[in-house]
């Protein structure tokens, strides 16, 4: 199942945006540009339920969650609707954190979609060779539990190409073409 962000959930900005303002601020956001799909509490349970009525076991169901917030604009209307004025509550621009995405992708570069009966779900068409990536991930981890972190990142990178660690695979290319030799194993 993939879906955004669930108004007030643990981890949600909107608690910590709210304890921000009524500190008079500033309320922190990431960067001006970074944006997140929302939903409600409510929402998301009728949708996670009716996904368990319809799955047949093995799909990855996604929900259409609308147009995704840009997280700045959630933060002034939070101010306002605090009915404190938007330009006395200064915004401050942390920065993206490592691995973080300015935007969310519900499918991945090369997925596409297919409709179900319900028209907020939609059954997720992964690529190819994702389900022999995942099984080759988890025969590794029975496997070579002591692999070090460098490992990890190559094994990560060969597996799901959009993974871009932070400072990028630091092994050396040798090592790397070792670890996958042992892979194909």
């Amino acid at each position: 199942m993939r879906f955004g962000n669930v108004f007030g959930s643990a981890g949600s900005v909107i608690p910590r945006f709210k304890e921000q303002i009524a500190r008079g601020g500033p309320v922190t956001v990431t960067h001006p540009e970074i944006t997140r799909y929302f939903m409600s509490l409510s929402e998301a349970t009728q949708l996670l339920l009716q996904a368990g009525l319809m799955g047949k076991g093995g799909e990855v169901l996604v929900l259409d969650m609308g147009e995704p917030v840009k997280i700045v604009d959630l933060a002034r209307d939070m101010v306002r609707l605090s009915g404190l004025d938007p330009d006395r509550i200064r915004i401050v621009f942390t920065g993206l954190r490592p691995g973080e995405k300015l935007f969310e992708e519900p499918l991945a570069s090369g997925e596409s979609s297919l409709p179900t009966p319900h028209p907020k779900l939609r059954i997720a068409q992964v690529r190819a060779g994702s389900r022999d990536a995942v099984e080759q991930m988890v025969a590794w981890l029975e496997r070579d539990r002591a692999a070090g972190e460098a490992e990890v990142r190559v094994w990560l990178k060969s597996w799901i190409p959009e993974y871009a660690p932070a400072g990028g695979v630091t092994m050396p290319a040798t090592a790397a073409v070792a670890v996958l030799a042992r892979r194909r194993r």
